[in-house]
């Protein structure tokens, strides 16, 4: 299978935008591109998603074991002629010092050619040392171009070339302009999310063409087609799935709009084989809660649309009846955020759901950033089928505190690495929500959807008993 990496020598050197432009460059040469993030990640996967035509799928090296990384990767490339990996930070940037979970290590698992960005501003012999330095540092890494981001001009750009043609073996296969108007302004959290953008294809195709007009498409397709062929995981056989009752099947609401988007779509397929009908609600538009066995509210940046979300009162006062007489809900961040008293942000206040006896406060740094490890307490209405000890691995980035809480509250987690709600703690326990700033992945061994979905189905059971005692 055709395949890339498309990195960076640092963080912020435009390498997103480049990979969104290339994927919908790709595409539109009749290419079927899959699309990948490197990392824990969001708002980017949606980006790639748009401009691919095809979810985007993470590929994290510390919250995956090689084997499970592996077959994510293998398990969404059929039908597609070029496999896109975009890094995060840069090609040897990772969590752990030997450089294991880089996404230099990535590239050496998967077979991956690199392709690397470099921020040429201000920048003209110097350029070469750097090449010459990523190469040096990891021989078994395979650069195979450089793409020239942010050049000044021709006479720039001639320079650059000149300096990299002397000295170094590696190709340019792209010298991209400095252009304001291509690059996708980042906030508090990074990128927008696609939702939040008006025109959000139309920007996508405009960077899509940019790409196309500056960068030699031709040559990073070969780059991808030496990689050679893809030795697939040999994966154990998959225990038969017992057929489901007559019944039996789950309906679980999903949020998804403008305000909530963060699902990984790996967990989204793990909840429809675990037979479950995905049933997205619009928090903003939709004033009926529909039926439902159990309730997912994912993250995003319910601050943005905090006037709309509070407009929906509606909504808000079915999502806490349904909440408080026992709906099974799990949320994470944004979600946790909605379910409370309410947000503040930017000197306004606005009303939210409620069943979280505590307001969301915006601050104006990070107040809880990376990967985090929890042990589970004796609160968690889904407890770890896995190690012994309770304990998984996920992730957390949010710029909210969840402030005013009264003592005595229960909490599904104990905190091993990160921030969570308080330092200590993650994961408020009310009724039958688990609500939490950490994010988990049931593919990077966190397994909560079968989990989740088993509590789901102990709850509707219980219901169905207490009805026909009633009757």
């Amino acid at each position: 299978m055709d395949r890339l990496l498309v990195s960076a020598a640092h963080k912020s050197s435009g390498k997103t935008t480049l990979a969104i432009g290339l994927a919908a460059a790709l595409r539109a040469r009749g290419l079927v591109v899959q699309p990948y993030k490197k990392g824990p990640d969001y708002i980017d996967p949606l980006w790639l998603s748009l401009a691919a035509g095809r979810p985007c799928f993470n590929l994290d090296p510390h919250l995956q074991t090689p084997e499970a990384l592996a077959r994510t990767f293998d398990a969404a490339r059929p039908g597609a002629d070029l496999a896109l990996v975009e890094g995060n930070k840069g090609l040897h940037d990772g969590l752990a010092l030997d450089g294991s979970n880089s996404n230099a290590a990535l590239a050496k698992q998967l077979g991956l050619p690199v392709l690397l960005v470099l921020d040429a501003r201000g920048m003209t012999r110097g350029i070469a040392p750097l090449i010459l330095g990523y190469q040096a540092f990891d021989p078994a890494v395979h650069i195979g171009g450089v793409i020239l981001n942010r050049v000044g001009g021709a006479r720039h750009e001639a320079k650059l070339r000149a300096v990299i043609e002397r000295y170094t073996a590696v190709p340019v296969l792209g010298a991209v302009a400095e252009d304001p108007a291509l690059g996708l302004a980042e906030r508090h959290l990074g990128l927008p999310a696609c939702a939040e953008v008006g025109d959000a294809a139309g920007r996508v195709q405009a960077l899509g063409r940019a790409v196309a007009a500056q960068v030699d498409l031709a040559a990073v397709q070969e780059l991808a087609a030496g990689a050679g062929p893809w030795v697939a995981p040999v994966a154990p056989a998959a225990p038969a799935r017992p057929a489901l009752p007559a019944g039996a099947r789950l309906r679980i609401g999903i949020a998804r709009d403008r305000a909530f988007g963060f699902y990984y779509p790996d967990d989204l397929a793990a909840l429809q084989a675990g037979g479950v009908e995905l049933v997205f609600i619009d928090t903003v538009h939709d004033q009926r809660l529909p039926r439902l066995d159990g309730l997912f509210i994912g993250g995003g940046f319910p601050e943005t649309a905090m006037a709309d979300l509070e407009a929906n009162a509606a909504l808000r006062a079915a999502l806490r009846q349904a909440i408080e007489a026992g709906l099974p809900t799990y949320a994470e961040c944004g979600g946790l955020m909605y379910l409370s008293r309410s947000i503040s942000w930017q000197g306004r206040r606005a009303g939210m759901v409620g069943v979280i006896p505590g307001d969301a406060v915006m601050q104006p740094r990070p107040v809880g950033r990376g990967y985090v490890q929890l042990q589970a307490t004796e609160h968690l209405p889904w407890p770890p089928d896995g190690a012994a000890d309770g304990i998984v691995r996920g992730h957390e980035f949010h710029h909210s505190s969840l402030e005013n809480l009264p003592p005595g509250l229960r909490f599904a987690w104990r905190m091993q690495r990160g921030h969570g709600i308080d330092g200590r703690q993650d994961g408020l326990v009310l009724h039958n929500l688990v609500a939490s700033y950490s994010h988990l992945r049931t593919a990077a061994g966190a397994g909560w959807v079968p989990r989740f979905l088993a509590h789901v189905r102990a709850c509707r059971q219980r219901q169905a008993q207490t009805a026909a005692l009633a009757a």
